[in-house]
């Protein structure tokens, strides 16, 4: 089953820089060492840019006779504290490793001081477009300092709640609703063939051991993708069994891919909704597709169902809203998960970091 007549349906996401590579590689060693804020992580990058931006855009009102005039300090303040932002957090990000030989305190003052450089590089990009004449050096770098400082305190107070005490209890209970729900289906599977194929059905049963012996055991916050497909893959061998030459099955693995962290019985879910709301309905079948591919520092995950003619994917989407929280609480904006039906193809689409 080709993907090419619903990919106009999605918005592709920009493929990751090198650099991007790197810090995702380095922010599961960033929680393990002393370093009390991370500055290395897109969704970081993002908030702190629109919090300056809302500070500039505040500060611009100061003066301001009208709203064209309120426009254009705005950017022109932006033309400085834009790049001022980046600059801190490409300081902060870079430096990471030796921040974290700090002791606390200094880890925060560290913050400050890089905020208040930011400050006058700022202020001096302010100078130099006669924005500002004579520059406000000192008022810049204090300026500049107290931002940094907030915006470490904010990077604290999330690593902080990203710690298991209310993240971990939210994922848990997500989690356990997708268990009985995945253990319920199954083990209908199995009932299906007791009295037409008892031999097929003693061999599924043993199958279905294994996948509830996997199921109930407790992962953790996360386990890696080639541990998924395993658990898809036992699934789907269930249903084929029960289905017979109705489900048609297609998997295109990328072994590259394989060590991506997600939620545990995360693509299971999608998997059986592929299998519920396109085999099921149809008399002649469906075809089933799972791919898997790295790109840089992301792994796109895709599974895809045909459904039969005049029908929708239909449900209520709990399944659905339940992957898509699991997914954003464990790597927040990072974690992109979309979903389309065109021409007959429903396709859930997930990308994770590496």
């Amino acid at each position: 089953m080709k993907d090419s007549q619903i990919l106009s349906s999605f918005q592709e996401l920009p493929l990751p820089l090198d650099a991007q590579a790197a810090k995702a590689a380095q922010h599961a060693a960033a929680r393990r060492s002393g370093l009390v804020f991370d500055a290395c992580s897109v969704g970081v990058v993002l908030r702190a840019v629109l919090f300056v931006e809302a500070v500039a855009g505040v500060g611009a009102m100061f003066g301001a006779a009208g709203f064209l005039e309120w426009v254009a300090r705005t950017a022109m303040l932006t033309g400085g504290a834009l790049p001022a932002t980046l600059a801190w957090l490409v300081a902060a990000c870079s430096l990471k490793k030796l921040l974290a030989r700090l002791p606390d305190p200094a880890q925060y003052a560290a913050g400050a001081a890089l905020g208040a450089l930011a400050g006058l590089y700022g202020c001096l990009l302010l100078r130099l477009v006669g924005f500002v004449d004579p520059a406000p050096w000192l008022a810049c770098a204090f300026g500049g300092a107290l931002l940094a400082s907030l915006l470490v305190a904010a990077l604290v107070l999330r690593a902080r709640g990203r710690m298991p005490a209310a993240t971990a209890a939210r994922l848990s209970e997500l989690q356990s609703r997708i268990r009985p729900h995945f253990l319920f289906n199954t083990l209908n599977s199995a009932i299906a063939l007791v009295r037409a194929e008892p031999a097929k059905a003693e061999a599924l049963l043993e199958d279905l051991s294994d996948l509830f012996r996997h199921a109930l055991v407790d992962h953790g916050e996360s386990v890696t993708l080639g541990e998924e497909i395993t658990l898809a893959q036992r699934y789907l061998a269930i249903e084929q069994v029960r289905f017979g030459e109705r489900l048609q099955v297609e998997w295109a693995l990328d072994p590259e891919a394989a060590n991506a962290k997600l939620p545990p019985l995360l693509l299971q879910p999608l998997v059986e909704n592929a299998v519920k709301h396109g085999v099921e309905p149809s008399s002649t079948g469906a075809q089933v597709k799972v791919s898997t591919q790295r790109r840089g520092a992301m792994v796109v995950v895709k599974v895809t169902n045909t459904v039969p003619a005049g029908q929708g994917q239909r449900g209520h989407g709990v399944a659905l809203a339940n992957v898509r929280d699991r997914l954003r609480l464990l790597h927040d904006v990072q974690g992109q998960f979309q979903t389309v039906l065109k021409d007959g193809v429903y396709q859930v689409r997930m990308e994770i970091p590496v």
